[in-house]
């Protein structure tokens, strides 16, 4: 008996990282942080997470700007952020954030990179599991976020999939017709994204 009893802790214990919280780290850092901003002489990571940084009223606070409940293994008040500082000397030039979204066949990663202004550079997938995911990754899809920033997706309502007529966020046209799920996982994961980077490195630019 006290040797079975051990066998279940131990078991217990290398199991419950399963269940921990999961972030987004970039697969690459110096490979990523080079090629989204040739121009960068280092990087400074950050880690941080909503329980820390604010609890259960910026929990709230988050969701009300997402328009949508955090929900799931990706969206709890623990779960790690990875961001990044980008340098150029000793000055910020950008950043860059991942995302974890709920897909259509299974976890979805949305990455961003930012100017100081929070305005997106860049727009990829760093994960993507789905038979049209071809069309999604294409550069051309990606290309439709440059430039846009989270004053431009508050337009965006993330349960309806609707944007308002005429808005920069109403043009984002969907490649992928048969992959609809995951096209609005996408733009889930990009708005949470910008509100996630707006609370913890932009002071909260873009806050109504």
């Amino acid at each position: 008996m006290k040797y079975l009893v051990i066998i279940i802790l131990i078991m217990s214990l290398v199991s419950a990282p399963l269940f921990a919280a999961v972030g987004c780290d970039l697969n690459d850092p110096d490979r990523d942080v080079k090629r989204l901003f040739p121009d960068s002489t280092g990087y400074k990571t950050l880690y941080v997470t909503i329980a820390e940084k604010g609890g259960d009223a910026l929990l709230r606070r988050v969701e009300e700007r997402l328009g949508d409940k955090f929900k799931g293994l990706f969206e709890t008040a623990d779960v790690p952020y990875t961001m990044y500082q980008i340098f150029k000397g000793k000055d910020i030039i950008g950043y860059i954030h991942g995302v974890n979204q709920k897909g259509q066949y299974g976890g979805v990663q949305v990455v961003l990179a930012l100017d100081i202004e929070g305005n997106i550079r860049a727009f990829y997938f760093q994960k993507l599991t789905n038979q049209y995911a071809k069309l999604l990754l294409d550069r051309e899809f990606g290309k439709q976020f440059i430039g846009l920033n989270l004053k431009d997706f508050n337009d965006y309502d993330v349960v309806t999939g609707q944007a308002k007529a005429g808005s920069r966020m109403a043009a984002i046209k969907n490649p992928a017709p048969k992959a609809e799920e995951d096209f609005r996982a996408a733009l889930r994961a990009a708005k949470k994204n910008l509100i996630l980077c707006d609370e913890f490195l932009l002071g909260n630019k873009y806050l109504k």
